[in-house]
Parts: C-alpha cells; sequence; structure tokens
C-alpha cells in the first residue's frame, strides 16, 4: 500500500467565489443580483475572466471566448478587470488567513493553501476553523469564501470545489479514501479534457473504478508519468506540504489576436513585446527564473504549452525572447493560424539566491542588467512603450 499523508496534518484550500466579479457586486450596489462578466469587450478575440454565479446559470464560465459568453447571456454585464482593486482585496484575504496561521502559501490571487496543523488548540477542530475563516472573510471583506480542509493538498482542493459558493467540506484523515472513491476521475489534479476522455475510454469513470487495477496497467495505458499520478492520487496519496510565503509560481503575459495570424514576423514582434513586459514584472519583483514557457492557442482553440530550461536563471528580456522563439521555431506551428501567444517564466530563484557561475563565461553580462534597468526606469518617467531595443528583432544566429 501507498505511504499516505500522516494523519496529524491538517491542510485548509481556500478559494474565493467568483472574486473578480464579486468585488465588482460587492463595490457596486446597483450590480448585486446581475450576471456580470469580467473579461474581454464583447467583439474581441479574448476570453472570459471570471463571471458571477448568476452569469453561471447561463452557462458562462472562466476562459470561455466572449463572444461565446455574449451569445449565451446577452444581458449580462460585461466588465474590464481592475486588477489594482483585485490585488489590494487579494492582500487583505491574504493577511485574514495569515491571522489564523503563520503557513500561508498563496498560490493564485484568489486562493491558498493554510498548514492549520497544531493550529486546533488555539481556534479549535477543523470545522470551527474552517467556519471562522469564512465569517471573518465575510465580515471584514463583504465577500463569500469556499475552504476545504482535509490531510493532503489534493484533497482539501477538492473539498472546497464542491460545494461553492459559500462551501464548507472537511475531509478527516481516515475517511480521505472514502471521500475519493465516489468522485469523477476529472476532479483529480492534472486531469485536463483529454486525460478524462482517455480514462473513461477504459471505463474508468471514478475513482473507485480506478482502484480496481494496479499500477502496471494504468502505465501501460496512459503512459507512464500519468498512469502514476493517477494511482498515487487515487489511494490518496498527495503532498501536504505548505510554503509559507511561496507566492506565484511563474510569471507571464499572453495576446489573444484580432484576427489569426500567420506571420512569423508578427509573432516575433509580439513575442519581444511579452518579453520585455513579462522581464520588467521579473526585475520590479527581484526574481529570476530557469524555465521559459511558450504558449500557442490555434485556430481551432486547441492550445499547446512548450519548455525550456535555461543554462541560468535569468530576468532579461533577450533571454525570454530568444528561449520564446526557438520554442516557436521547434514547434512544428509555422504557417498554422495562431490564435493566441504567450511566454512566461517558472522555478524562480531570488538574486541573492542566484547561484554564481564557476566560469566568466557562464555569467551574465552585467552590461545586459544595467540596460535592462536604464530601460525599466526610462518607461517608469516616460511611459509604457517610450523605448524600445532594436537589436532584438532578428533572432540569434547559431
Amino acid at each position: 500500500m501507498l505511504e499516505q499523508a500522516p494523519l496529524s496534518r491538517l491542510i485548509m484550500h481556500m478559494d474565493m467565489d467568483a472574486f473578480f466579479a464579486s468585488v465588482e457586486q460587492r463595490d457596486r450596489p446597483e450590480l448585486r443580483g446581475k450576471p456580470v462578466i469580467v473579461g474581454a469587450a464583447p467583439g474581441s478575440r479574448g476570453v472570459v475572466s471570471t463571471c458571477s454565479y448568476e452569469a453561471r446559470r447561463f452557462g458562462v464560465h472562466s476562459a470561455m471566448p466572449i463572444n461565446e459568453a455574449y451569445r449565451r447571456c446577452p444581458q449580462g454585464v460585461y466588465l474590464p478587470p481592475d486588477m489594482a482593486r483585485y490585488a489590494e482585496a487579494s492582500r487583505k484575504v491574504m493577511d485574514i488567513l495569515e491571522s489564523f496561521s503563520p503557513v500561508v502559501e498563496p498560490v493564485s490571487v484568489d486562493e491558498a493553501f493554510v498548514d492549520l496543523t497544531g493550529c486546533t488548540a488555539l481556534w479549535g477542530e477543523a470545522r470551527s476553523i474552517g467556519l471562522k475563516v469564512k465569517q471573518t472573510v465575510k465580515n471584514e471583506m463583504n465577500l463569500t469564501a469556499s475552504v476545504g480542509i482535509a490531510p493532503n493538498r489534493m484533497a482539501a482542493k477538492i473539498a472546497s470545489d464542491l460545494e461553492k459558493p459559500d462551501g464548507l467540506v472537511i475531509v478527516p484523515a481516515e475517511k480521505l479514501l472514502d471521500f475519493l472513491a465516489p468522485l469523477d476521475v476529472g476532479k483529480l489534479r492534472g486531469v485536463g479534457v483529454k486525460g478524462k476522455d482517455s480514462l473513461y475510454a477504459l471505463g474508468l469513470r471514478t475513482v473507485a473504478d480506478v482502484r480496481k487495477y494496479d499500477e502496471d496497467f494504468l502505465v501501460r495505458n496512459l503512459g507512464d508519468h500519468f498512469g502514476h499520478a493517477i494511482y498515487r492520487q487515487v489511494w490518496g496519496c498527495s503532498s501536504a506540504r505548505v510554503e509559507r510565503g511561496a507566492g506565484r509560481k511563474s510569471v507571464s503575459k499572453e495576446v489573444t489576436f484580432q484576427q489569426d495570424v500567420t506571420d512569423a514576423d508578427v509573432l516575433r514582434r509580439t513575442l519581444l513585446d511579452l518579453s520585455r513586459q513579462v522581464g520588467k514584472r521579473l526585475r520590479r519583483k527581484g526574481l529570476k527564473g530557469r524555465t521559459a514557457t511558450l504558449k500557442i492557442r490555434l485556430k481551432g482553440f486547441e492550445t499547446y504549452t512548450r519548455r525550456k530550461r535555461l543554462e541560468r536563471p535569468t530576468d532579461l528580456d533577450d533571454d525570454l525572447f530568444h528561449a520564446a522563439w526557438e520554442l516557436y521555431e521547434a514547434s512544428g506551428f509555422r504557417n498554422y493560424a495562431v490564435r493566441l501567444i504567450g511566454l512566461g517564466l517558472a522555478d524562480f530563484v531570488e538574486h541573492e539566491a542566484e547561484q554564481l557561475q564557476l566560469f566568466p563565461q557562464d555569467r551574465p553580462d552585467p552590461r545586459k542588467e544595467q540596460l535592462a534597468h536604464a530601460l525599466d526606469r526610462i518607461e517608469e518617467r516616460f511611459g509604457e512603450g517610450s523605448v524600445r531595443r532594436a537589436g532584438m528583432f532578428r533572432p540569434r544566429k547559431k
């Protein structure tokens, strides 16, 4: 039998309900009770960022093309995102969580894991803590949150989603396997549409169905990585580690084109602009990363992600662009109609913790870093896009 999380662990996952839309409805009373859709403007090529539960009754959901949302809900109130206001609300929510436990790991602007292990002596048993957290968020923020508490991260996250909105689900350690058994396999971590289809094709619709087969069967039919991961999850095996202040795991930016793009020069210029935006954000946060990511969405909404491990951590626009462009050229999608393109950086290290390179040629060029920071200062003074580096427009020579 696989090793499971220790019985003593108590992990909470808190997920704000329809966060962006709820903030809008809170701050604008005239919107309460109405279908609110936050995201791109109707008629554009963008998507829904968040929508209220009133809008969800019409079949609208996050990441839906905005024009499809409008077709389903033309009477909705369509609003552009106000990220500064949402970020301020998020900081207040995280402060509330830190008043219950010193170990809080934000995983996005509207959700976080909290290690409650050892906190029961102060706040009471799990259900009591969950109720107190939800009530504090309601009293201080006038917003609702859904909470799941379980012995590991996977179960806590699943639990927080089961009774939305304003839900509270507790999974005692001794009932973890019983809790998981009837769940649809689509609830498991990392099971997207294709993964769910693959499991369904094998007749495996619930966690209990998957448990009828051994690990070798799953690996043979689902592949090494996916098969092992599914086997561990259905038997309740998942990390219970919460990293204090871990924050975001990546910094990324993407663009949805008004018309599908096949011109490589347009894509190159777009990646140049995105690399500048991502690099500037990294430098502002004092972060460098080692894994560059290219995201491409084609005409039929098929979305692909390609990753590249960099030789050293970086926050430089030039490094980001060239990594993304190499990924594009190797992707096999040249001349394909591209609907969306994006790039990002992950696997962060703090600048101070960056490992020194033994050989001078492996170290980052300080002149490039000085130039990047100088460009940042110019843009801060004269505005976004006030200066541009012409030398980055051509791919590197091999």
